[in-house]
């Protein structure tokens, strides 16, 4: 690990998802709010004098050749032209196939990091389209702050939420969000709310708003995934526990860290969990100026 400095890169939930429309191209027009949470991967990255780019570890089902960690560090390094290389360790920490951002916070992380130890001085809003090739969630974390998006994802406006915590489950199962965007059963053309409905009502997801900002995908998923319907049965004893992403993790919003803690620890012992708490920035968001 000599010469390696680490760099965070933070969960994030989905307090609601709604598909409003699909593209010509076949992209599917959401909105949703984006939260960060203080539960990290850990990206180790050591500059290099030589043009290449390496992955140093295995990370468990992921090629070092679809990496979005080194996809990510070439895509820089091409758009750039930059002569340095880098070896990259990945700590992973977030689940993988969870509907948590893992993947694309790993690779803004990667993003931002390389802009700084590269000396590349690129803006954010060159950082946000490059992160946009890479993948819909990237540019979020990119961007930096708890967000309202449209668009596929990458429309963005600062959104203030509540202090918060959150219990998050994820019950062990692979789900593939192509699969479940081209289910016949998804709506895709739900009414566009605005921002201001969103915050009007509250600042965080309630019962007041459950059955107006839902996730759409949830229906779905749980229709072809029991274990994430169970998942959510047994969380929803304890308030509104609803799916993040396209799943598969779960998870509750609650008031304090304490009481997230005890609900976690009388959670199935098949099913992994964590609590986390909601962040207002992205801990690493001066390097993406």
């Amino acid at each position: 690990m000599r010469d390696f400095q680490p760099f965070l890169a933070p969960a994030k939930i989905n307090l609601f998802l709604h598909i409003t429309g699909q593209r010509a191209d076949g992209y599917h027009l959401l909105q949703t709010v984006f939260r960060l949470l203080d539960f990290y991967d850990t990206i180790y990255l050591k500059p290099t004098k030589t043009s290449e780019i390496r992955r140093v570890n295995e990370v468990k089902g992921v090629p070092e050749a679809q990496d979005l960690c080194v996809r990510a560090a070439k895509l820089l390094q091409q758009y750039s032209q930059c002569k340095l290389g880098a070896e990259i360790l990945v700590k992973k920490n977030i689940p993988m196939g969870g509907g948590l951002g893992g993947g694309s916070s790993d690779a803004a992380t990667v993003l931002m990091a390389l802009n700084r130890l590269w000396a590349l001085n690129l803006s954010r809003a060159e950082l946000l389209k490059l992160g946009l090739q890479l993948g819909a969630d990237v540019p979020f974390f990119i961007f930096g702050y708890n967000a309202w998006a449209e668009g596929v994802g990458e429309k963005l406006q600062k959104i203030i939420l509540n202090n918060a915590y959150y219990v998050v489950l994820n019950p062990n199962v692979h789900i593939s969000t192509a699969q479940i965007f081209a289910n016949k059963q998804l709506t895709k053309s739900t009414i566009p709310k605005t921002m201001s409905d969103f915050s009007g009502m509250t600042n965080s997801v309630s019962s007041n708003i459950a059955s107006e900002f839902t996730n759409q995908l949830e229906r779905i998923v749980c229709n072809d995934y029991p274990e994430v319907l169970a998942c959510i049965n047994w969380l929803r004893q304890f308030g509104d526990a609803r799916m993040s992403g396209s799943g598969a993790s779960v998870f509750l919003e609650v008031v304090s860290e304490e009481v997230a803690n005890e609900i976690c620890s009388q959670k199935p012992k098949e099913v992994q969990g964590f609590v986390a708490k909601g962040l207002d920035q992205h801990p690493m968001f001066s390097y993406g100026e």
